[in-house]
């Protein structure tokens, strides 16, 4: 049998390494031109890619999809410290980054702004915003320099 103190110190000790993993978690939330969120407008299935610019090529990149709440979170053990860029990016917003040094978990905020029609750039021949991906995490449509 185990003593009562030895059961504190492993699940003290069990916490404390759940409390410590390496994670990139955080929120995605969908804004207009004013910033202001788009009521109505569920965020789920915003690609976040996050890219290891300091690993090997195998252990570089992992992505995960939002939830309907706006919320993400890096699958157990698919990050490990070093420098990440952030990248969350949907049809019809401005693809928002962000570069951050990764040593245990770490909560990022992103907001989306919304592209106006028309000023979206568009491919030839695509009949739909679906046509125009060829992979969600290569994609970043910014609105035309002024």
């Amino acid at each position: 049998m185990m003593s009562k103190f030895a059961m504190i110190v492993v699940i003290g000790l069990a916490l404390t390494f759940t409390a410590c993993s390496t994670r990139i978690y955080g929120t995605v939330k969908l804004v207009d031109q004013n910033m202001n969120v788009i009521e109505g407008l569920n965020p789920q299935g915003t690609v976040v890619n996050m890219i290891n610019t300091t690993a090997k090529v195998e252990n570089a990149s992992t992505s995960v999809a939002v939830d309907e709440k706006g919320k993400f979170e890096s699958a157990r053990d698919s990050i490990t410290k070093g420098v990440y860029k952030v990248e969350v990016s949907r049809i019809g917003f401005a693809t928002e980054t962000q570069t951050v040094e990764i040593g245990g978990s770490k909560k990022l905020a992103f907001k989306l702004k919304k592209i106006e029609e028309s000023q979206r750039k568009t491919i030839a021949g695509a009949s739909s915003d679906a046509d125009k991906i060829v992979n969600p995490g290569e994609v970043n449509i910014q609105p035309p320099g002024m």
